[in-house]
């Protein structure tokens, strides 16, 4: 296979500049920091992405005891690595900004807020739970999740809820429709 500037394993187009990695973030990793690493790499029950960023990591490391020669270049550790040399770029910017920290390094960082908000808060399920608590409508012997669907729709303070919802809601409040 030949590979060209500009194909997608290893090299993007244009990015011929991007040589040597810039010594403004080196990676410098202690014994136990790579011993830490190493143990993310060959034990293989860890998700691919962390075990990704680990070779990386090691692969850049510049207090690495067994390497002859100089730290290689962002596009020889992206090949070693099997990744885009972007990844490579990223992870070790990663590394800088978060202060030299290697497990937030390699870990996923977690969301402050959802990507969504939930609809039904604490308030919504109070009242929801009180229309449950209420005598049914005439006509009507009990409430049943299709009914509170209904009501709720009429009411505008509560958000529309499907009948699902509610009924998921009503469970983990531990409220049972008798």
């Amino acid at each position: 296979m030949l590979v060209t500037a500009g194909s997608f394993p290893f090299q993007p187009a244009g990015s011929e500049s991007m040589m040597a990695r810039t010594k403004s973030r080196p990676v410098a990793l202690s014994a136990a920091d790579r011993e830490w690493l190493v143990k993310r790499v060959r034990t293989g029950s860890y998700p691919a992405q962390q075990v990704r960023r680990a070779r990386i990591l090691l692969e850049l490391d510049e207090n690495d005891p067994d390497r002859l020669g100089p730290v290689p270049t962002q596009e020889v550790v992206a090949q070693r690595a099997g990744v885009h040399v972007d990844t490579v770029v990223k992870t070790s910017r990663a590394y800088a900004e978060r202060g030299g920290d290697v497990e937030d390094t390699i870990t996923r960082k977690k969301r402050l807020t959802p990507p969504v908000e939930p609809k039904v808060t604490g308030e919504v399920e109070a009242r929801l739970i009180a229309l449950a608590c209420s005598t049914p409508p005439e006509g009507h012997a009990r409430w049943s999740l299709r009914l509170l669907e209904k009501h709720v729709a009429l009411i505008d303070d509560i958000p529309d809820l499907d009948h699902s919802t509610i009924g998921k809601t009503l469970k983990r409040g531990r409220f049972v429709l008798t």
